[in-house]
């Protein structure tokens, strides 16, 4: 194993070459973050999902990460949100489960094909304004980026004026490559924002999530603190809709790039939840994501995480596993038998959205094509920039042509 840690490239622009540099050092490297932190990156698959179900591995940094508990990391750390937050996300044991239960009523199943009438609303006017407009357009920013934005701010209650600022948020909790500056002033804003919208709701119940969780707020204090009530509606905000923005870019993408593919699945051969799952193996949609720790020492296939040591869940790396996938793990192939992936992780912290994430790519995907039989990319798939980020994997723009001639 390399001595020295693999800095990671904060601008993202070679997320699945990166992946293969660490998976060839080993299942566990240690990689370098912004800032000089170091953590242990977790690589394949079959080791990433032991350790994402290990209850020896932690997502609190104030009882399981000495370096945070002894002040090493500065306010205007890069990604001091991921960590710094006090909702389900960095919870652990008793404290996850709390916070979990106040949230996942709002996804279950029957919430979420509740919600199906709604996308399939807001997929239609999307693509009636793409019928409208000019034959070349930016598919991320005209379809992949406002679906999910729509559905999650309806869902969460957020009123249309605070929209466009917590978008710009959102987009910077997610730039890797973001100055301490920046992030600092940043992180200001999304909690001025939100303490607004909470404000709002508290005035002006609606039904919706952020008004159910100030009732559990306000009902009683020990379920919900007014930290964490803050702190669980940055979160859905935005891991509501980062995953299937790119999921979503890469999926039109991936079917562009490979007119067979996309026969398969036009013809009714394969299905659409067949090139969902491909893509989500493929093109995790979160390539890395911070952070974890080990809450005593462990060994893992001759490794051994120390007690306190920090760890990033590699997904992106762990997608093209070929010791998992085989030699065919680079290759996007939708009728390949086993698509086991880790894009919403596992164990306790699933990601509670997944079914929605489903079913947003489900309805969007096959209403796109059959809208715009001829839709091609603009450029060439190898030209496309990558978002500035080793944590979200998607594109910068998306430019496709919709219709010939």
């Amino acid at each position: 194993m390399a001595a020295d840690p693999f800095v990671l490239d904060t601008t993202g622009r070679d997320i699945h070459g990166e992946g293969a540099l660490l998976r060839a050092r080993g299942a566990m490297t240690r990689v370098e973050l912004p800032g000089g932190v170091v953590a242990w990156s977790i690589n394949r698959i079959d080791v990433l999902k032991r350790l994402l179900g290990d209850a020896r591995v932690s997502k609190d940094p104030r009882r399981h990460w000495p370096v945070w508990r002894q002040g090493g990391i500065p306010e205007d750390w890069p990604l001091h949100l991921w960590v710094s937050v006090r909702n389900m996300f960095t919870a652990y044991g008793d404290e996850h489960r709390r916070l979990r239960s106040l949230v996942s009523k709002a996804f279950t199943p029957r919430r979420i094909e509740a919600l199906r009438p709604t996308v399939e609303a807001i997929t239609a006017g999307l693509l009636d304004d793409l019928d409208a407009g000019p034959p070349r357009v930016d598919l991320r920013a005209a379809f992949a980026y406002p679906l999910p934005i729509e559905v999650v701010c309806r869902l969460i209650g957020v009123p249309d004026d605070i929209r466009p600022g917590l978008r710009r948020a959102v987009d910077l909790i997610f730039d890797t490559a973001i100055t301490p500056a920046e992030a600092l002033a940043n992180r200001q804003d999304i909690y001025r924002m939100v303490s607004e919208l909470v404000a709002l709701r508290r005035r002006q119940p609606a039904d919706d999530v952020t008004s159910g969780l100030i009732a559990a707020c306000d009902e009683q204090a020990s379920r919900l603190s007014e930290e964490e009530l803050v702190d669980t509606v940055i979160l859905l905000i935005s891991a509501g809709h980062e995953t299937t923005v790119n999921l979503l870019d890469h999926a039109i993408t991936a079917l562009l790039a490979h007119p067979d593919q996309l026969r398969l699945v036009l013809a009714g051969e394969r299905s659409w939840s067949d090139a969902v799952h491909e893509v989500l193996r493929w093109q995790a949609p979160v390539a890395n994501l911070p952070l974890r720790y080990a809450v005593d020492d462990i060994a893992v296939n001759g490794v051994l995480i120390r007690r306190g040591e920090a760890i990033i869940a590699s997904y992106g790396a762990a997608g093209r596993d070929p010791d998992f996938h085989g030699p065919t793990a680079d290759r996007f192939d939708i009728t390949r038998e086993d698509k086991t992936h880790l894009a919403f992780g596992h164990g306790a912290h699933f990601c509670l959205g997944a079914p929605l994430v489903h079913l947003e790519a489900e309805v969007a995907l096959p209403a796109l094509f059959a809208r715009f039989p001829d839709l091609a990319l603009a450029v060439p798939a190898d030209r496309l920039r990558p978002v500035r980020s080793f944590i979200s994997n998607g594109h910068d723009t998306l430019p496709v042509v919709l219709r010939a001639g």
